[in-house]
């Protein structure tokens, strides 16, 4: 950040105010493949903590952590604009509708 302003020649609290307003921009290292669990309430009501806690479990990792191989890293995201498909996942840039738990490890195996 402090780099980047000098650079720019502004003060580095104006790329900050940059850095945390968009979410493309990652402030620490991520995986390959960003795996965003929308957390809204249409997906909340829909059932995306049992399938928060199932790509939790295969992976192994938390929200905001990055698997040991560098592949995913897990973040919550607040809308992906998929409510009528509840809940919903963004892998990269796919997104995925009325995930089930039984159907993660499915949905995973095509970025492993």
């Amino acid at each position: 950040v402090y780099a980047i302003g000098e650079i720019l020649g502004i003060p580095a609290s104006d790329v900050e105010g940059v850095a945390t307003f968009y979410s493309q921009i990652f402030r620490q290292p991520v995986g390959r493949h960003i795996i965003r669990v929308c957390n809204s309430m249409v997906c909340f009501i829909g059932g995306h903590e049992s399938v928060l806690s199932e790509i939790q479990t295969s992976l192994g990792i938390g929200l905001g952590q990055t698997t040991a191989d560098n592949r995913f890293t897990l973040l919550p995201v607040c809308c992906l604009g998929n409510c009528d498909k509840a809940p919903a996942v963004m892998i990269d840039d796919d997104t995925f509708g009325d995930v089930q738990p039984a159907g993660v490890a499915k949905m995973l195996e095509g970025y492993l």
